[in-house]
């Protein structure tokens, strides 16, 4: 019994000493990733600014700042290790991360997947911040480029997040990229009435419209589209500005589908109804109407 009392004593004592004499290299481990947690941030920080100034890139810049930072801080991590004498498990730690990297690339393959395709993406994507985009079926604002996520801002106030291997393999719609967008809209008039008359009123009108854009790439104009019940049906193409596509760019619309509308009227021009016919079978002479009192 006294001989497992001494064993215990000294299994104590020599733990004891051997922690004092590894306080040092730990305090300097300590230090060591203070100081790595404070140099990645002030490093991924700098990368940030001098990128977005040099290449003008919010989302590259950001992206490869946190990289940045976040490597940084694992290098000091392993740093710490070693100056406290725990080489072994830093040692360890790659050996395992080594070992196990096939079984993790199985288990956290689509985290894999939208890492790479960021790295990616933060060196070539087909949008920049605040381009209107439509990706797959979400349509809004680009308002950042994370790790594993493209966030987007709907029209109607929605945060959508699209993991980035989506945004790299399907088809991406960016309607800012040159900031011009064509509406089409259609407008009926009566079969009595001039068509090339009515596409120079609507022409006319198209040109009063301010924030309507025509040169020599982007040209207005309207081509006959149906024949139908009782209307030939026109079909009108303007270009306009996307560079604020929320608002401008439907304002816009609006305010030339009703300056058309009231061009044509002033004009002269008949927007009839649909016509409805009715067709008596069995050899009915008669078709009784009721009218109602008002």
């Amino acid at each position: 019994m006294q001989d497992n009392i001494t064993t215990i004593s000294e299994s104590i004592t020599s733990f004891y000493n051997g922690l004092i004499e590894q306080l040092p290299g730990i305090g300097m481990g300590i230090l060591i990733v203070i100081l790595g947690l404070l140099i990645g941030s002030w490093l991924g920080g700098f990368a940030k600014r001098r990128l977005a100034v040099k290449t003008g890139d919010p989302l590259m810049s950001k992206f490869l700042g946190q990289a940045i930072k976040y490597i940084s801080v694992i290098i000091a991590i392993m740093m710490a290790l070693e100056a406290s004498g725990l080489g072994a498990i830093a040692t360890g730690i790659l050996t395992a991360a080594g070992a196990s990297a096939v079984v993790l690339g199985f288990a956290f393959k689509d985290i894999g997947q939208n890492f790479i395709a960021g790295i990616i993406m933060a060196f070539g994507r087909p949008f920049n911040v605040n381009d209107t985009v439509e990706i797959d079926k979400n349509f809004g604002k680009v308002k950042a480029l994370e790790f594993r996520y493209t966030k987007l801002k709907t029209f109607d106030g929605k945060d959508v997040y699209i993991p980035n291997s989506d945004v790299l393999t399907k088809p991406v719609t960016n309607y800012t990229e040159d900031g011009f967008f064509r509406w089409d809209f259609i407008i009926g008039i009566a079969y009595e009435d001039n068509i090339e008359g009515a596409k120079e009123t609507v022409l006319n009108a198209l040109k009063k419209e301010p924030n309507v854009i025509e040169d020599e790439e982007h040209e207005n104009f309207v081509i006959e589209d149906e024949l139908a019940t009782s209307t030939v049906n026109l079909k009108v193409f303007f270009w306009v500005d996307t560079k604020d596509f929320r608002r401008m760019a439907l304002i816009t619309k609006g305010n030339v589908v009703r300056n058309v509308k009231e061009e044509l009227e002033k004009a002269g021009y008949y927007m009839p109804a649909d016509i409805q016919e009715i067709k008596l079978y069995g050899g009915e002479s008669e078709f009784p109407v009721k009218i109602s009192p008002k």
